[in-house]
């Protein structure tokens, strides 16, 4: 999905503090920013494509997902679309409201198409259902964010440690400490994604396991704090201990 060539989108507009929170982002891509437009598509297309893709899991040839998602930025961009009709501090925050409008595009192409397959009794619109679906798919997006966000935060670590090194000494740098960082966000997608254990990982990359054990922990605690700096952007206004329940719902979602 471009939104670069929208022709409400406003191409000279900057905003410093844009990704302070998800609010700053509404605001920004109703007011037409093209960066806040671009930025809103990268972080919400995938949770659209994946409820969409649950909710028609037996009739996607029956479906254009691409039209279907196309629906809904076009429902959010437009002038006195949806994201003009966002408030701050409603009830269920912007993941139920951008459910409603997902929800409401979907039924739309479900009325000019009608279904091959008949829809799933637990996708149908206003079932329970179709929520915890969605509830998935928005969970999903989520923790991928912060395996970015942790990625990012490594790089920037392993880059700091590779200048600190290099000016502390004109020699040669310990290399085995270079990278460091990032062998841990490598470690839990090895661990998690594979689901191959530590002693396995041990062995391949000829480490101590105890040592592994440690920096996996350690890599626990990075992505924990990578996924709490996600959830206080999209849940602006919460506090320590709500952050900590929504991450409790949101590791629950995905069971």
């Amino acid at each position: 999905m471009s939104v670069s060539n929208d022709e409400n989108c406003d191409r000279h507009s900057t905003n410093d503090s844009l990704l302070s929170t998800c609010w700053t982002l509404i605001q920004g891509a109703a007011a037409g920013d093209c960066t806040a437009r671009e930025e809103f598509a990268r972080l919400y297309q995938p949770v659209i494509l994946m409820f969409l893709k649950s909710r028609w899991a037996k009739n996607l040839n029956n479906f254009n997902l691409d039209d279907a998602m196309q629906d809904v930025f076009v429902d959010c961009f437009k002038i006195n679309g949806a994201l003009q009709r966002w408030e701050p501090g409603r009830e269920g925050g912007f993941r139920g409201f951008l459910y409603g409008i997902v929800r409401n595009v979907a039924r739309r192409h479900e009325e000019n198409r009608q279904p091959v397959v008949p829809l799933d009794h637990d996708h149908e619109a206003d079932h329970t259902g179709a929520e915890t679906a969605f509830d998935r798919a928005w969970a999903t997006s989520l923790m991928k964010q912060a395996a970015r966000n942790m990625a990012e935060q490594a790089q920037n670590v392993d880059r700091n440690t590779t200048e600190q090194k290099a000016f502390e000494s004109e020699l040669n740098m310990d290399l085995a400490a270079q990278g460091r960082a990032m062998r841990r966000v490598t470690l839990l997608k090895k661990r998690f994604n594979q689901n191959q254990p530590i002693r396995e990982i041990a062995i391949e990359w000829q480490v101590d396991a105890a040592w592994l054990h440690h920096e996996y922990a350690t890599a626990r605690q990075e992505f924990h704090a990578a996924l709490m700096r996600v959830i206080a952007f999209h849940y602006p206004n919460t506090n320590q201990a709500e952050q900590a329940a929504i991450c409790q719902s949101l590791l629950e979602s995905l069971g």
